[in-house]
C-alpha cells in the first residue's frame, strides 16, 4: 500500500488543519468501508453515509476511491453528495453543534443561541472553528418540540437553552469531560 503525504484542506473555515488531511490510516478505513459493500452502483448513497459518519464529511480522495470501487463517474457521486444535506464535502468539527430554528424553537428565542454561540466561536452557521472542534448548522426541525428551544451537539440534546447556559456546555466539550 503507497504511503502519501497528507492533503491539507485549505478553506476559510479550516486554515491549515492536518489533522484534516487524508493518511495511510485514513485510506485503511475507507477500503474497509467499501469491503463492506458489493460492487453495485446501488449502494453509493450508503457507501458516502458511512465515509461521513466517520469522517464527518467526504474528501475527494474518499471520492476517488469510491468511483473507482462502484466504476461511476466522479462527477455522479459529487452531483449526490451536493444534493443531500446530510453530506459535506467541507471538513466539519469534532463537535457539530445544530440549532434548531423550527417554529416551537424559534418563538422560544433559538436565534438568540444561535447569536451567542456565533459569539463565542467566532464562527457562522456553515462553518468551523479554527481549531478543528466545533461546527455549527442551522436545521428547521429536531422534532424535540417540548425542549424548545433545542441544541444539538453530535447526536446529545441541549433542551431548554438559555443563552447563559452554553458557555459551560462548550467548556465540557472543550475539555473532553464528556462526549467522544
Amino acid at each position: 500500500m503507497k504511503v502519501r503525504s497528507p492533503v491539507v484542506f485549505k478553506t476559510k473555515n479550516a486554515p491549515d488543519i492536518e489533522k484534516r488531511g487524508i493518511y495511510m490510516e485514513d485510506t485503511i478505513k475507507l477500503k474497509q468501508i467499501l469491503s463492506g459493500y458489493p460492487e453495485e452502483k446501488r449502494f453509493s448513497l450508503a457507501i458516502m453515509q458511512d465515509v461521513q459518519r466517520e469522517f464527518n464529511y467526504i474528501s475527494r480522495e474518499a471520492l476517488e476511491l469510491i468511483s473507482e470501487h462502484l466504476s461511476i463517474p466522479l462527477s455522479k457521486l459529487y452531483s449526490m453528495a451536493t444534493f443531500y444535506r446530510a453530506l459535506s464535502l467541507e471538513p466539519k468539527g469534532k463537535y457539530i453543534i445544530k440549532v434548531c430554528d423550527g417554529t416551537a424553537c424559534h418563538i422560544r428565542s433559538s436565534l438568540v443561541i444561535l447569536s451567542e454561540l456565533e459569539k463565542l466561536l467566532a464562527i457562522s452557521p456553515g462553518e468551523m472553528t479554527k481549531d478543528g472542534l466545533f461546527s455549527l448548522e442551522t436545521v428547521n426541525c429536531v422534532g424535540a418540540c417540548a425542549l424548545a428551544p433545542v441544541m444539538i451537539i453530535n447526536g446529545e440534546y441541549h433542551g431548554k437553552m438559555s443563552s447563559k447556559d452554553i458557555a459551560g456546555i462548550l467548556e465540557q466539550y472543550k475539555g473532553g469531560e464528556s462526549h467522544g
